[in-house]
């Protein structure tokens, strides 16, 4: 049993969780919950952490063949922890990487392209909706949030583990691959001509979706092969990232469905 947050392991976890460097150096993050911990692939789970008090009411529930598990201090588990009412369990569980073709697979694939993105949760909610969506995968900016982030990673409550993510030097790029390969894009922006669901969305989609202040850069909005608007009342001007990249995607899928 660990008992001292001198611990290197501890001392370790609580890295991992603040530095985003070390977790590329490593090619890991650190996952916390039940949840988490259950829908993890047991392939990728280096290590699992428990605290004393959530292994001894949990222990009969809890399959551990083959994983490598340490127990800590309910003290102790608290400090290496991330959230504030830490459920007694993490893990550390190895990205998986992804190359751009194996999401250029599929007949149609259904791609949101995010420039810039700053908020964790927001990432987060993104790759949840995406997977409710049948997203094909994300593709992030250099400059965008890490999708490794603590706060992201429980706000995919598990899709991390199931929707494929890349990051690019230049969505530019990428917008111009997509085009070749018959694939449209499409942005949310101010000047677009059609209401985003009068858009024909069951071939190869691509949606940008931009930073939650700025929006989508001109440059990368002038790649796109449409320009599309999400209709507003009031003085509403933009919604939230999340919520936009949530009402396109979910259009594909209802289109998708017919």
């Amino acid at each position: 049993m660990i008992t001292s947050t001198a611990n290197q392991q501890v001392k370790q976890l609580i890295q991992l969780n603040k530095k985003r460097r070390l977790r590329d150096e490593k090619g890991v993050f650190v996952a916390e919950g039940l949840k988490m911990f259950q829908e993890a692939p047991k392939e990728r789970i280096e290590k699992v952490y428990f605290s004393e008090g959530f292994l001894a009411a949990h222990r009969q529930e809890l399959d551990l063949e083959g994983l490598s598990w340490e127990v800590m201090q309910d003290t102790v588990f608290r400090a290496a922890s991330d959230t504030q009412t830490p459920q007694g369990v993490l893990c550390i569980v190895r990205r998986r990487e992804y190359e751009l073709e194996e999401l250029l697979q599929e007949e149609n694939p259904l791609l949101l392209l995010l420039e810039n993105l700053q908020d964790p949760g927001n990432l987060g909610t993104i790759l949840r909706t995406a997977e409710g969506a049948g997203v094909t995968g994300v593709i992030l900016s250099k400059g965008s949030v890490d999708l490794y982030n603590p706060k992201t990673i429980r706000s995919t409550m598990g899709s991390v583990y199931r929707v494929p993510a890349l990051y690019t030097e230049d969505l530019g790029e990428i917008a111009e691959l997509l085009r070749d390969r018959g694939i449209r894009t499409f942005a949310a922006h101010l000047r677009g001509k059609h209401f985003y669901d009068q858009e024909d969305y069951r071939g190869g989609t691509a949606f940008f979706i931009g930073n939650e202040g700025a929006g989508l850069t001109e440059e990368l909005s002038s790649k796109a092969d449409t320009l599309i608007r999400i209709p507003m009342e009031g003085k509403v001007e933009s919604l939230n990232a999340g919520v936009a990249a949530s009402l396109l995607a979910y259009e594909a899928y209802r289109q998708r469905r017919r």
